[in-house]
């Protein structure tokens, strides 16, 4: 058969996990990594990241409702997602995924927004016309009171919120590497350290999407650039990359140190089928790279324009590497045979449910969504609207 080599058993030949499975853990992790982004602020008091706050909210909101879709568009079914509603199975961490999901979009991220917009929602729908002035009272949920005393029990819960968005965020990107990491079956999932990996590498991704938005954003706009807050953000991107891919070694150090009976497969996979997208995209060109360039910054004193080149190409290559591994953690474990003595490849439609360019569809709805939220909800500083005055917020 083309594109099959060795043996393989019949239901090996063809992957029932396609590129939507990989856009999946991709877009959760951006959203997981915006949040933690957002809290560097609110929690951790990081000062200097202040301009990006509100900014990471909402790229985490409008990535996460289009979290789910890659999964309704690969289920034959999708009506059948309901189930695990209905008929919840507390042992099946797939099942589990909708009320993870549930919990982190409305008990989490919209409330921690609303509350953080409140007073400039009540200011909105006081001096808008038409339509916006509808939707912002419908947004205020009746709540006008935006004395003192209420904006500070807003700061409080949302602090709190926060709080326990952080180990939530975690969990909701968390359990995707629990599920891969869980497969006792294929010996290229089944690790401890998978968990852990796809928590920071989703911070990774949502750190450096975010930095890359915002300065974009701002070259839209027209308006300068805080370096001193892209600085901090490449900062911490720099960091947490380094750990990420401490991790990503540690985890291929042990498996090449244990050489258990699956080990001449894995080791021929890296060296064939995914030598370009394990090795030269993920390894050297998204990940060392960045790292290098981001490291470069650190030691050296550059100019401004060459470091906002420099946080923009490391940005680009952070991204094209996370999604690299998870291509090669989804599709990569599906391309060798359980009897370690064939190998077979993926074929990427294009114009199919779960082709290219319903992948690509998906990628941009999360960019259009956010350029909507943000026309409603501007994150920018001189865009918020000051409270009521003590007459009209007494009323």
């Amino acid at each position: 058969m083309p594109g099959v080599e060795g043996f393989m058993y019949p239901n090996e030949i063809s992957l029932y996990w396609s590129v939507l499975i990989v856009l999946y853990p991709f877009i959760t992790g951006l959203v997981a990594g915006a949040f933690i982004l957002a809290s560097l602020e609110r929690v951790f008091r990081v000062e200097a990241v202040r301009p990006t706050y509100r900014l990471a909210l909402l790229t985490a909101l409008a990535f996460l409702l289009v979290a789910p879709l890659p999964l309704q568009l690969h289920l034959g079914h999708p009506e059948r997602s309901l189930e695990m509603y209905m008929t919840p199975h507390r042992t099946s961490a797939m099942a589990m995924f909708g009320f993870v999901y549930l919990w982190y979009l409305m008990a989490v991220l919209t409330v921690e927004i609303w509350l953080d917009y409140r007073a400039d929602i009540v200011a909105l729908s006081n001096s808008t016309t038409g339509w916006r002035r509808w939707l912002y009272r419908i947004l205020t949920l009746g709540s006008q009171n935006v004395s003192e005393r209420a904006l500070h029990i807003d700061e409080r819960v949302g602090w709190l919120i926060t709080l326990i968005g952080i180990p939530s965020a975690f969990l909701l990107h968390g359990y995707v590497g629990f599920i891969f990491g869980s497969i006792k079956a294929n010996p290229w999932w089944s690790s401890p350290l998978m968990p852990v990996v796809f928590i920071f590498s989703a911070m990774v991704s949502g750190i450096a999407a975010v930095m890359l938005l915002y300065m974009v954003l701002m070259r839209l706009r027209r308006q300068p650039i805080d370096m001193s807050c892209v600085d901090t953000i490449a900062q911490y991107l720099l960091y947490i990359f380094i750990i990420d891919f401490s991790l990503e070694m540690l985890d291929l150090i042990h498996r090449i140190y244990e050489a258990d009976e699956s080990f001449r497969s894995l080791d021929f996979m890296v060296h064939t089928r995914l030598w370009l997208s394990q090795v030269v995209l993920q390894i050297c060109i998204g990940t060392l790279t960045p790292i290098l360039l981001l490291f470069l910054v650190q030691v050296t004193k550059l100019s401004v324009p060459v470091r906002k080149r420099i946080y923009v190409v490391s940005g680009s290559l952070a991204l094209i590497g996370i999604f690299a591994m998870r291509w090669n953690v989804v599709i990569g474990g599906q391309l060798f045979s359980k009897s370690f003595l064939g190998y077979t490849t993926y074929k990427m439609a294009l114009a199919t449910r779960e082709g290219l360019l319903v992948s690509i569809a998906l990628t941009i709805l999360p960019l259009v969504i956010l350029w909507v939220l943000v026309k409603l909800l501007p994150p920018w500083p001189e865009k918020r609207h000051a409270p009521l005055p003590a007459a009209l917020a007494a009323d």
